[in-house]
């Protein structure tokens, strides 16, 4: 079985709506697909509304942001309940802190001189969940940025007038909100926060201690030497392993839909307590 448990579409930062996903899912061989927006359902239930038979399950899941000694940590909600009453007010308290977020960098570019209508920036977004990518688009297709990576690098940026703090939720909340909707907490891509070892086991051993219940040990193309040191740590620690491409957009070579290994034989599928 082809298992893609993390991906995205326009309802966050995607590039395909939920049927083009599902679609380009099943052309790729994928037999369950997790649809794990930003900290929103929308996208899962937009497909669901309307769902056909097709030769694939597919799952409600959420990527909730937080934060971990300062630095943004994702954590998924996998086989949630999408209409729960905890992912219901998660959605909604990761929504509100997100669009402050970008009301507050919205400021900020003004103040340094860069004419933003923020209601067209935010109804430009079409998602509720607005974050960075989003404002970036917003500048360079109304001719204020000549493309994306200089928005980035003049505004958007660790460091730069754009950088506002995040305001989400705290760990311990997050895992709550998945494990009281029925879903499993697991911890996104845990070799993308550029941790040193001891660091990177300290956050594991903090987010199990919270709660959490697994660490994605493969995210889209990664090195065997990675697969095979997170695949020990979680089962070390008897969590359960989840692999996911992290896919937003086609074209992008290491996230692609489905094409990802297989998860070491030691370590124990998060589909199994499914």
């Amino acid at each position: 079985m082809n298992y893609d448990l993390h991906s995205h579409t326009l309802a966050s930062d995607g590039g395909l709506t939920p049927d083009a996903l599902v679609a380009a899912a099943v052309d790729a061989g994928v037999d369950t697909l997790a649809i794990t927006d930003h900290d929103t359902v929308a996208g899962y239930l937009e497909w669901a509304s309307r769902a056909t038979k097709l030769p694939i399950e597919v799952i409600p899941g959420i990527e909730f942001s937080t934060t971990w000694n300062g630095i943004g940590i994702h954590i998924l909600g996998l086989n949630v309940d999408p209409c729960s009453a905890a992912i219901r007010t998660g959605s909604n308290v990761q929504i509100s802190a997100r669009r402050e977020r970008a009301v507050r960098i919205i400021e900020r570019l003004k103040k340094v001189g860069l004419q933003v209508d923020q209601d067209a920036l935010l109804a430009s977004a079409g998602t509720d969940a607005p974050g960075r990518p989003h404002i970036a688009r917003y500048l360079v297709d109304n001719g204020l940025v000549k493309d994306i990576n200089t928005t980035f690098k003049k505004y958007l940026g660790a460091g730069k007038v754009g950088d506002v703090k995040n305001l989400w939720a705290e760990m311990k909340v997050v895992t709550e909100w998945i494990r009281d909707s029925g879903g499993t907490a697991v911890l996104a891509h845990p070799d993308k926060y550029n941790l040193t070892l001891s660091k990177l086991i300290r956050l594991i051993d903090d987010f199990a201690a919270l709660g959490g219940q697994g660490i994605e040990v493969i995210s889209g193309q990664q090195h065997p030497d990675t697969t095979q040191r997170l695949a020990g740590l979680c089962s070390e620690r008897n969590l359960v392993g989840s692999k996911g491409s992290d896919f937003h957009l086609p074209g992008q070579p290491w996230c692609q839909l489905g094409k990802i290994g297989e998860l070491p034989k030691h370590c124990m599928p998060v589909w199994h307590h499914w």
